[in-house]
C-alpha cells in the first residue's frame, strides 16, 4: 500500500475525477476530436491514481484483511471495467482482451516493476534483503495461476482452440477465488510476518487511521472515480483502436495498454519503496498486484463471458508461453534467495523489453 496523508483529502484527488466528468459532458455534447481525446487521456490517467488514493484511505479506516481486499478490489474493478467494456463493444474481435491484459500485467509485473525496482534498489544501497518465505508464498500462487488458467486452456479437449468450455470455465473461476483467498488468508492472518520486513532493513513508519469524516468523503470520491474511469475508457476505446491499427501493431496492445494503466500507482509506490531501501514493501506491492490481477480479473471476466455469452480465449500463443515460463523461471531464481543486486534487476528488464518488442512485432 502506497504511503498516504491519512488526516486530510488533498485537492487532486477531488479535482482528477470532477474533471473527467466535466470532459465526459464536453464529449456527449460537441463529439470527440483530437484535442478533446487528449485531454480524456489525461483525466483518465489522473483519475486512475485518485481512484487508488481513496481506496487506500478506506483500506486504512477499515483496518487489515479488509484493507488489502478493499486496495485489490477497487484497482481490479478499473482493469474489469476497461476489459468488459470493450469485450461488449468488440465482440468475436475482443474475445482475447482479458488474455492479453492480465498476461501483459504478469510481465509488466514480473518483469517491469521488479526489474525497476531492483536496478534502481541496487545501484542506490548495492544489495537489498526482504523475506524469501512470503516472496516463496506468492511465486507459487502466481504459478498456479497463470499456469491453470492461461496455459491449460491449450490442453483441454473439451473445446476447440484455446477455450475452456462453460464448466471448465466456471471451475477455473472458482479455482482463482480460492487460490487468491488463500493468499490473503495467509498474508494477513496465519503467516503474517512472512511479510513483513526483513531483518536490518529500514522500518516503514505506520500510518494512523483516518478519521471517519476523511474515510466517508474517500468512500464517495471512490464511486465517482471508478465510474468515471470506465466512462472515460469506454469513450476512448474507438481512439486508441485506430491509433493501433494505424500503427500497423496487433490489437494485442490494447492489453498490454490497460494493464499499464491499472498497474501504474502500484508501480511508481513500487519504486519510491525500492529506493527508500524498503524492497519487502516493493516485492509485496507488485507481486500482491499480478496475483490480484488474476486471482480476482478471471473470475469477474468468467462470470460476465458465462452470463452474457460472450466468447473468451484464455489460452496463451507458443511465443507467449515462452516468455511466461522464462519470466517464472527467472523470478524463482531472483526471489528464492532473500537478496538481491542490480544484476537481477538488468535481466528481468530485459525479459521486459523483449516482450514489449514482441509484442509491438509479433
Amino acid at each position: 500500500m502506497t504511503i498516504v496523508d491519512s488526516a486530510r483529502t488533498p485537492w487532486w484527488s477531488w479535482t482528477w475525477p470532477a474533471l473527467g466528468l466535466l470532459i465526459l459532458g464536453v464529449h456527449f455534447v460537441v463529439g470527440a476530436g483530437t484535442v478533446l481525446q487528449a485531454a480524456e487521456a489525461f483525466a483518465l490517467v489522473a483519475t486512475v491514481f485518485a481512484a487508488v488514493f481513496h481506496a487506500e484511505i478506506v483500506a486504512l479506516r477499515v483496518g487489515e484483511p479488509l484493507g488489502t481486499l478493499v486496495l485489490a478490489l477497487a484497482v481490479t474493478t478499473i482493469e474489469v471495467a476497461l476489459i468488459v467494456s470493450i469485450m461488449i463493444a468488440g465482440g468475436e474481435e475482443a474475445a482475447s482482451l482479458a488474455r492479453d491484459t492480465l498476461f501483459a500485467a504478469v510481465m509488466i509485473v514480473c518483469n517491469g516493476i521488479i526489474g525497476i525496482c531492483l536496478l534502481a534498489g541496487g545501484l542506490r544501497h548495492r544489495e537489498q534483503g526482504f523475506q524469501q518465505l512470503g516472496a516463496n508464498a506468492a511465486l507459487s500462487v502466481l504459478i498456479a495461476l497463470t499456469t491453470l488458467t492461461l496455459i491449460l486452456p491449450n490442453v483441454t479437449i473439451a473445446t476447440p482452440g484455446p477455450r475452456f468450455s462453460r464448466s471448465q470455465l466456471a471451475f477455473a473461476a472458482i479455482v482463482s477465488l480460492v487460490l487468491y483467498g488463500s493468499f490473503v488468508f495467509v498474508q494477513t492472518f496465519r503467516h503474517r510476518d512472512y511479510f513483513l520486513l526483513a531483518a536490518g532493513d529500514e522500518q516503514e513508519t505506520p500510518v494512523p487511521a483516518p478519521p471517519n469524516k476523511v474515510a466517508l468523503a474517500s468512500s464517495g470520491l471512490l464511486l465517482v472515480s471508478l465510474v468515471v474511469v470506465v466512462a472515460l475508457a469506454k469513450a476512448l476505446t474507438p481512439a486508441i483502436e485506430r491509433g493501433i491499427a494505424a500503427a500497423g501493431a496487433p490489437k494485442s496492445v490494447v492489453g498490454v495498454i490497460i494493464a499499464a494503466l491499472v498497474l501504474l500507482p502500484e508501480g511508481l509506490a513500487s519504486y519510491r519503496a525500492a529506493i527508500a531501501n524498503r524492497l519487502q514493501t516493493s516485492v509485496n506491492l507488485a507481486l500482491g498486484s499480478a496475483l490480484a490481477s488474476l486471482g480476482l480479473t478471471i473470475p469477474a471476466v468468467a462470470s460476465i463471458s458465462l452470463f452474457l455469452g460472450k466468447p473468451l480465449i484464455l489460452g496463451l500463443d507458443p511465443k507467449e508461453e515462452v516468455l511466461l515460463a522464462v519470466t517464472l523461471v527467472v523470478s524463482i531464481l531472483t526471489l528464492g534467495t532473500g537478496r538481491t543486486t542490480m544484476l537481477q534487476g538488468v535481466v528481468h528488464i530485459i525479459i521486459f523489453a523483449v516482450f514489449l518488442f514482441l509484442a509491438v512485432a509479433p
